[in-house]
This record gives structure tokens, C-alpha cells and sequence, in this order.
């Protein structure tokens, strides 16, 4: 007999198959209902901390959590299933704190999320504020067609916690546009392109490094194209709008992709791991997200994504990582791999659309993407024009770290830092074979070896952005795998190598 836990817990809360016992020990203005297995509590509480104890097992159980205050669920041995909607839903006022107590192992699964009027499809749906963490074992799977791992409207934070997130299910309610939604943030009915063209489309300003960004996309003329056959066509309207927009407050809005060509789709619900429409800060655990479907990212944080420590592993046909604003990288171990698409990319104010914002070299100075220390490994297998590392031509700054990214970059001009950005020398080789499981090893000048990483899949003429705590400018090393040797001296804080 397992004795209660928590007496001294506002609620306690047991599941056992199709029924839950609640112990309630404090009643003023907390009210609880249970039906079933699906309990529902709404607190009026606003100064005190409500804490729920939660424990046992039911194949169809859910929690609905309204309240005003703050919160905190302790997850003490809970396996429960929902076959319709979040297990765990939130609709919260102020942050609710998620706990998976230490040495016990929890599980949540949706299976079911066909209910798309509220949208609250995820294992884990919270309206306000969220905080991962706890010593134990929390595992979200999400089977269902539409149905998120962990979705919130507002920030995630994780911390201590090992978190492991599966989707697998189709995307829900897929709105195709007939050129992929067009540019993110655009107008719902598309920009109308300018009579005479864009007058100065190529020739973009410098981004980058000058060694290979200096004269613009190759096979541009300098000047650009003056009138592009009398401008870029209407594609029935302009590009069409839509992009990262939400087709409604709670649906998720897939990325539309370059002026529709992207061929990428809009779906009410895609499955993604964890997705947030605020920001997503990881500072410590071990986080391992998987999804299945194409369309479905893996971390989503739409106002930016933090790693301060931690070990992150992500695979996913889609954005491994995904933001609208910077991603950094502070000192977490990381692991991210696309099958289809980017590793990680950003697509922060500006980025990719300022060619086209009439602002020329004033692009937005927001930096996409920023390394400072940790381990960062970051792998797209399809090849060009996906990156290890996209930057959507917004800033990327190196100032510490060990980076190994693997792609193919848009003709061979991935996104990489300005001499100014690798603050850490930084180099970059074009035409890496990277052979499946054989080692990519660095060596210094006098042989030791610096680094070495084996990539589970292989990709002839990649692009590999490299950075070490070891290189220094003046010093030369040699990059050796299967079938490809070369020696290099970094001559520039960054350096091309070709």
C-alpha cells in the first residue's frame, strides 16, 4: 500500500482507471469538480501558492487548472492519458510550476485533439506562464492527429528536469497556399510588387564576411536586377501573407517560407514538440524532443529561445530549432538535427526581407543567432539551400564555444559570422564530405587532436561552420574525414575554407 502523499498539499489528487480521489484541504475559494477521472479546479486564490499533489494512473483522466494566483503541480508518480484534449490544461493567470518530484517517473499522452474550437492540443496547454522542472522523469507523448507536446502562450522555462517530448501524428486543419504562404509577418493579402521591379534586388548588401558575401548572391548583376521583366509578378495578389501569422489567437501558424516558393503549408495545429508564443529559456536537465511529422519543429520560441546550460538533444523533419527572434546559446550541450529543414534557424525582425525593406546596408542589427560558450552541433542532412545554422541573413555572433554545423547553405553562402561577430576564430569549409559514422577529426599544427564528431548520416559538399576554444588567428590545423584532408590557417577571425 502506497501511503498518501502530500497531506500537507492544498489538493491531493489519485487516479485510478476511469475515477480520481480528491483530498482537498483547503476549501475557501477553491472549488473542485470531478467527473470521472477528469477533475477541474478553479482558484480564487491570488496571494497563495495553490499546490496540487497528483499520482496513480488512468487511460482517460485529465486536470483543468483555472486560477488567479500562482501555482505548483507536483507530478509524483502519474501516468495519465487524455483521449481528447490536454491532459494537463492550464488556464492560467500567473505562472504555474510543473514538478516531476524527484525519483519518480511520469508520463502524459494525448491521443486525441480533433476539438480544434479551443485548441488546446497538447499534452500540456497552458495559457500564462510555465515552469518545467524537478528531479524526476517527465515523458509527454503525443499521438494524435494535431496534438502538440507542450504548447503555452506565453514563456517555458526548464530547469533540472529530464524531459523527454515524442509527437507523432498527422498536422491538423493544413491550409496550403499556392506559393507557400509567402513572407513571415506580411499582410494577409500580400505585398503588391512595385511597376517597375525592385531596382536594386541584387547585389544585397554585404552580409557576412567579406570573403564570400562581398559581392552579393552569385551570378546577380552588381547593380541588381533593374527591372526583373517588369517586376515580380502579382502570384494572383502579391506574395501571399501569412508566414509565421497565427490563423487564429490559439492556431499555429507554419512558416510561409521565401515569397511562397518555400512550397511550405499552414496548418491549424502542426505537432511540434514544444512551442511557445513567448520565450523559451532551458537552463539545466536533459531535454530530448522527437517529432515525426513533416511541418512539425521541434522547439518553437516565437520572441526567442535562451540555452543556459543542460543537455538538449532534437530531431525533427522540420526546424529542429525555430524562433522569430535570437537564439542563444550560453553554455547547454546541444544536439539539433533536421531531416528536411534547418537545424537551427532564426528569423529574427528584418533578417531575410530587409533586401526588400528599401533600408539597404541599414539592415536590422537584432543578431539571429548568438554562441557564447557550451557545445553546439548542429545538422541539416538534406543538403542546399538548408543550414545547419540559419541566420535569414540577420547577424551571427561567435564569442566562445565549440560549434560543428553541417549543411548545405544557399549556393554555398551559408549564414556566418562577419569578421566584426567571431569574436572566437570561427572557420568555415566548403565542400566537407561528411561520410555516415566515420569521425570528422581537427587537428592542431603539431597533431593534437581538437575535436572530433561523428555525424549519423552522410552529405557530400557540405558546408560546416567550425569553431573551437582552441583555434587561434595565425594558426594553422588541419580538418581530415573519409576522403577529405585539408590544411588551413585562419588568417581572419573568420576564415573561408575551401
Amino acid at each position: 500500500m502506497m501511503s498518501s502523499t502530500g497531506f500537507a498539499e492544498d489538493i491531493n489528487i489519485r487516479y485510478k482507471g476511469t475515477t480520481a480521489k480528491v483530498t482537498q484541504n483547503v476549501k475557501d475559494s477553491v472549488k473542485v469538480t470531478v467527473d470521472g477521472a477528469t477533475v477541474s479546479i478553479e482558484s480564487l486564490y491570488k496571494d497563495h501558492k495553490l499546490t496540487l499533489s497528483l499520482t496513480g494512473k488512468s487511460d482517460d483522466g485529465r486536470l483543468n487548472l483555472k486560477t488567479a494566483g500562482k501555482a505548483k503541480v507536483k507530478l509524483e508518480g502519474l501516468t495519465l492519458t487524455s483521449q481528447e484534449g490536454a491532459p494537463i490544461d492550464l488556464k492560467n493567470k500567473k505562472k504555474v510550476e510543473i514538478v516531476a518530484t524527484k525519483g519518480t517517473k511520469n508520463t502524459l499522452t494525448i491521443t486525441a485533439c480533433q476539438d480544434t474550437a479551443n485548441h488546446k492540443a497538447a499534452a500540456i496547454w497552458a495559457k500564462d506562464k510555465l515552469l518545467l522542472s524537478g528531479k524526476g522523469e517527465l515523458n509527454i507523448i503525443a499521438t494524435g492527429d494535431g496534438c502538440r507536446g507542450i504548447k503555452t502562450k506565453k514563456d517555458i522555462t526548464i530547469e533540472e528536469l529530464t524531459l523527454n517530448v515524442t509527437t507523432s501524428g498527422d498536422n491538423l486543419g493544413e491550409k496550403p497556399f499556392g506559393f507557400g504562404g509567402g513572407f513571415p509577418g506580411m499582410p494577409e493579402g500580400g505585398f503588391q510588387m512595385p511597376e517597375g521591379g525592385f531596382p536594386n534586388f541584387g547585389g544585397f548588401p554585404p552580409f557576412g564576411n567579406d570573403s564570400i558575401r562581398r559581392e552579393g548572391f552569385p551570378g546577380i548583376p552588381e547593380g541588381g536586377f533593374p527591372n526583373f521583366g517588369g517586376g515580380f509578378p502579382n502570384f494572383g495578389g502579391g506574395f501571399p501573407g501569412g508566414g509565421n501569422r497565427d490563423e487564429n489567437e490559439e492556431g499555429d501558424g507554419e512558416e510561409g517560407g521565401f515569397g511562397g516558393f518555400a512550397g511550405k503549408h499552414k496548418y491549424v495545429a502542426s505537432t511540434k514538440g514544444i512551442a511557445s508564443k513567448g520565450k523559451i529559456t532551458i537552463n539545466s536537465g536533459n531535454i530530448t524532443v522527437r517529432t515525426t511529422t513533416a511541418g512539425a519543429e521541434g522547439i518553437e520560441g516565437k520572441e526567442g529561445i535562451v540555452f543556459n546550460g543542460g543537455n538538449v538533444d532534437v530531431f525533427s523533419p522540420d526546424d529542429a530549432i525555430n524562433a522569430n527572434a535570437t537564439i542563444e546559446f550560453n553554455g547547454a550541450n546541444i544536439i539539433a538535427r533536421s531531416s528536411g529543414n534547418d537545424a537551427v534557424d532564426s528569423n529574427p525582425k528584418g533578417g531575410f526581407f530587409m533586401p526588400f525593406g528599401g533600408n539597404n546596408n541599414n539592415q536590422d542589427t537584432e543578431p539571429a543567432i548568438i554562441i557564447r560558450s557550451g557545445k553546439i552541433y548542429a545538422w541539416s542532412q538534406v543538403g542546399s539551400p538548408e543550414e545547419g545554422l540559419d541566420c535569414d541573413f540577420a547577424p551571427l555572433v561567435v564569442e566562445g564555444g565549440t560549434i560543428f554545423s553541417v549543411g548545405g547553405g544557399m549556393g554555398e553562402m551559408p549564414s556566418v559570422p562577419s569578421n566584426e561577430n567571431a569574436k572566437q576564430p570561427t572557420a568555415l569549409f566548403i565542400g566537407l564530405n561528411i561520410v555516415k559514422e566515420e569521425p570528422v577529426n581537427i587537428y592542431d599544427a603539431g597533431g593534437k587532436l581538437i575535436d572530433s564528431v561523428t555525424v549519423p548520416f552522410s552529405l557530400r559538399r557540405s558546408a560546416s561552420l567550425v569553431t573551437s576554444p582552441a583555434f587561434k588567428v595565425g594558426s594553422t590545423y588541419t580538418v581530415k574525414t573519409k576522403g577529405y584532408e585539408k590544411t588551413f590557417t585562419l588568417n581572419e577571425p573568420f576564415t573561408t575554407v575551401r
